[in-house]
């Protein structure tokens, strides 16, 4: 039988040792994220040079009026994909072409 000055510290050692966990992103969600990710960069006007994809991860490269344009997706703990574009060569048209392709992308999201 355990004493009861022990049950406290049987309680708070059983609390620390939970761990939590978050459902890692369905192969579904991330290829219907992927899917829209290269088709707003072809709406808005981009050539794509590469696309890769491994483990759950993917990167697009491609060019826009001479410029280089990356376009990243990364799963985020809670199920979600982060999806991001720079145009590192080019600050004055980045927010113009991030805007294009941020309405593209979501256009392409919502209208599957």
């Amino acid at each position: 039988m355990l004493r009861l000055p022990l049950l406290p510290a049987l309680l708070a050692t059983l609390l620390l040792s939970a761990c939590m966990s978050y459902p890692a992103p369905s192969p579904g969600h991330f290829d219907r994220a992927w899917e829209a990710a290269l088709g707003a960069t072809a709406d808005a006007g981009v050539q794509v040079t590469s696309a890769r994809r491994e483990e759950g991860r993917g990167r697009i490269s491609g060019i826009q009026d001479g410029k280089a344009v990356a376009i990243d997706l990364r799963p985020l703990m809670d199920g979600r994909i982060e999806v991001s574009i720079e145009v590192p060569d080019a600050p004055a048209t980045q927010p113009a072409l991030n805007e294009r392709w941020l309405a593209a992308y979501r256009q392409r999201m919502v209208g599957r």
